[in-house]
């Protein structure tokens, strides 16, 4: 078994990224455009880097591991997979398979804000979960957005040892900081540097490419209870009822933080239905 590491981007200066930090936050939350860019950029890397010129088998991708919503991370995988495919396609090589890790808990306190033994108390208690017989004989390549402290990949490899895979596997992400004298919350830096309030996600949210993710709903559903209810209120039903049936997939109907703003979405969306019967649509 071979393990390579591979990051497009190498943050070094807290000043400099090598990309435009108000296109990573938009892409955290559900920016599509921004992650079809991320992800052709991500594979054609890759494709110079470590396939040309070599038999690269059949591969698997395996996104960032989620429950029921998924991350920011897989909107990028979508593209990473078509421009992957149309090189593979062309070469005469397999086109990719997926599969998804299974991830068994969920938190509602921000991450990126979170120092590395921070996040390593945070995560420790989740358990990481795969279909190790689909791997058999595969190349893996694990895909996310960002290495900062890369406690989300010790848990991945710390599930690769568990189920004895025996795979070659890349770890992929589209930025790796690289830096450490730079404190691991520039990655709040980066996620909050074109929403700085609930009412900036609008823009992303009505666009006509909107990749619905854990980041945006859990964002949403922790807000300032008014700030939220005049946000809802602006919302189209449609995105309405998109977050409430993300939220309820993700058991966060369940969680003590966001039980008020849940249920200020069910009752407005409950009203909205009413008022539409009682007009007779």
């Amino acid at each position: 078994m071979t393990r390579i590491t591979y990051s497009l981007h190498s943050i070094t200066n807290p000043e400099n990224f090598g990309f435009c930090p108000d296109d990573y936050s938009r892409f955290k939350y559900g920016d599509d455009e921004v992650a079809e860019k991320f992800g052709t950029a991500l594979a054609a890397g890759f494709i110079n880097a470590h396939l040309k010129g070599k038999q690269p088998g059949q591969l698997v991708i395996v996104p960032s591991p989620y429950a029921f919503i998924p991350t920011a991370t897989f909107a990028m995988k979508n593209y990473f997979v078509y421009h992957l495919n149309r090189w593979l396609a062309a070469h005469n090589h397999p086109v990719v398979q997926e599969t998804k890790v299974h991830r068994t808990v969920t938190y509602k306190e921000d991450y990126g804000e979170l120092d590395a033994a921070q996040r390593m108390q945070l995560i420790g208690n989740d358990s990481f979960h795969i279909d190790s017989t689909f791997l058999e004989g595969k190349t893996v390549i694990f895909l996310d957005d960002i290495r900062i402290t890369g406690g989300h990949e010790k848990m991945i490899l710390k599930m690769v040892a568990e189920y004895g895979l025996k795979n070659d596997i890349y770890m992929l992400y589209y930025a790796e900081l690289k830096n450490n004298a730079i404190h691991p919350n520039i990655e709040n830096f980066l996620n909050y540097h074109a929403v700085k309030s609930i009412f900036d996600l609008t823009a992303i949210i009505q666009r006509d490419r909107f990749f619905i993710n854990t980041r945006i709903v859990k964002y949403i559903l922790n807000y300032d209870y008014e700030a939220f209810c005049i946000f809802i209120q602006n919302q189209k039903p449609e995105f309405i009822q998109l977050l409430l049936n993300m939220a309820i997939g993700n058991g966060y109907h369940t969680i003590e933080a966001y039980h008020k703003n849940f249920t200020f979405v069910n009752n407005y969306l409950f009203n909205i239905t009413l008022k539409s019967i009682e007009n007779g649509n």
